[in-house]
């Protein structure tokens, strides 16, 4: 379809008698968009709490349709992504639109890798926060500092000074989320070995012994940086949204992230993760069947965490990844703890039941994302408040393609939200001395 055809669509709108012609913006994949923008001008806004049915952008970057398990980055189905590609090479296609030619990656890659390394003040800045301050928290100030330490890179009008940015956030969250880790645990922090890949040396970085040899199992590598791709972005989420607001302020590249990672700590997007690992522990530990705890949860009405998701009504294709190298980490000869089993094994009878109960199946509550992810960082040595963090970690690519886009959107602007006021009306003030 031309330009012109696209321009020439319209829907109609009828208020209390008065009618509206309506610009209609055809996607590409799902549902096509009336702009109600004009609307404003009439004395009318649009309410959608939660904007269930709001787009707040044309974007080129991440397709969802959640009613048949899809989710593409760039038009590249995730499942070929985790299959065929890594963590890095899919960072440099949200950002850049197009997979990477061999020079391109193992520029990009050098770059990265050789920026991994914090200075030794920012090492103090990070040592400055309390020891069991919560990862999130300190993961959030310290890519908000970055701005203070890398001055000449905040000019969001210099396209040179954005990649720089973004290339030092990709590297610098890595040794933050490991700086982080050892901190919490009262270890001592190590260095980034440039010789070993992204994910690999991020391992070392935060589970090595420093006067022992380490050696990475392999198959941790690759379960990691298959998590990093499905969580590198999910279209218009709460954190992204709040990225794109940010941007929209035109705030640099370091505060819109930081920014996001703070909206991503909340229990209900980033931090579900941790509360499914916490309802196993609780099945496990209340000495029920799985099964007498589900129907004692849908008898009360309680939500059971991992099932169900905003956007898919199917099964969500990031969980069906993640339940596939949970598998593979289970019946690998890796030392995995006796309770890790119990916990999947507990998981995997809980989906079960999802899957054949019509009560889930009528409310479309099938497996998301969250449900096996906690599992397999727990599997490979990770506490559960770093949970969130290793989320960011993926996430961080996406944020960044997402503020791109923002600024380079010739039709933004910035973010402000309107409301429908159901306050008092106009009143005098009565002096204090005269009130009941």
């Amino acid at each position: 379809m031309s330009a012109n055809q696209q321009e020439e669509l319209t829907a109609d709108l009828s208020v209390l008698g008065n009618h509206k012609t309506l610009p209609l913006k055809k996607a590409t994949c799902g549902p096509d968009g009336i702009v109600v923008s004009s609307l404003r001008n009439d004395g009318w806004v649009t309410l959608d709490p939660g904007f269930m049915t709001t787009a707040q952008c044309q974007s080129k970057i991440t397709f969802i349709d959640g009613n048949r398990s899809i989710l593409r980055y760039r038009g590249y189905p995730i499942e070929q992504l985790c299959k065929e590609s890594n963590f890095l090479e899919v960072a440099w296609l949200l950002t850049k639109g197009e997979l990477p030619t061999a020079e391109e990656f193992e520029r990009f890659s050098d770059q990265v890798n050789h920026h991994t390394l914090v200075g030794e003040d920012f090492r103090s800045f990070l040592g400055s926060f309390p020891r069991k301050a919560h990862p999130m928290s300190v993961l959030a100030s310290a890519v908000n500092a970055l701005a203070t330490f890398y001055p000449d890179t905040t000019d969001i009008d210099d396209p040179h000074q954005l990649d720089i940015a973004a290339v030092l956030i990709m590297a610098k969250v890595r040794t933050i989320v490991s700086h982080i880790h050892r901190r919490h645990r009262d270890e001592p922090l190590l260095y980034p070995d440039y010789s070993r890949g992204y994910v690999a040396d991020f391992l070392r970085m935060s589970f090595a012994i420093p006067y022992e040899p380490y050696v990475c199992n392999p198959l941790f590598v690759e379960a990691l940086d298959k998590l990093l791709i499905i969580h590198a972005d999910h279209e218009q989420n709460c954190s992204t949204s709040v990225v794109r607001i940010a941007a929209s302020a035109h705030a640099n590249l370091y505060s819109s992230i930081a920014a996001g990672i703070n909206a991503l700590s909340g229990p209900l997007h980033g931090g579900a993760n941790e509360a499914v690992l916490k309802q196993l522990w609780d099945i496990v530990h209340s000495g029920k069947s799985v099964r007498d705890y589900v129907e004692e949860a849908k008898a009360s009405n309680r939500r059971i965490s991992g099932l169900g998701h905003r956007v898919y009504k199917s099964y969500d294709p990031r969980a069906a990844i993640a339940k596939s190298y949970l598998k593979r980490i289970m019946d690998s000869d890796a030392e995995i703890k006796p309770e890790d089993h119990q916990l999947f094994d507990v998981a995997l009878e809980l989906e079960d039941i999802a899957l054949s109960d019509s009560y889930f199946i009528e409310r479309h509550l099938y497996p998301n994302v969250d449900f096996y992810t906690g599992l397999i960082y727990k599997a490979i040595g990770f506490d559960p408040p770093m949970f969130t963090t290793l989320f960011a970690l993926g996430r961080i690519p996406g944020w960044i393609a997402q503020y791109r886009e923002m600024l380079a959107d010739p039709e933004g602007k910035i973010g402000r939200p309107r409301q429908v006021y159901t306050g008092e009306g106009p009143r005098d003030y009565v002096p204090m001395e005269s009130r009941s």
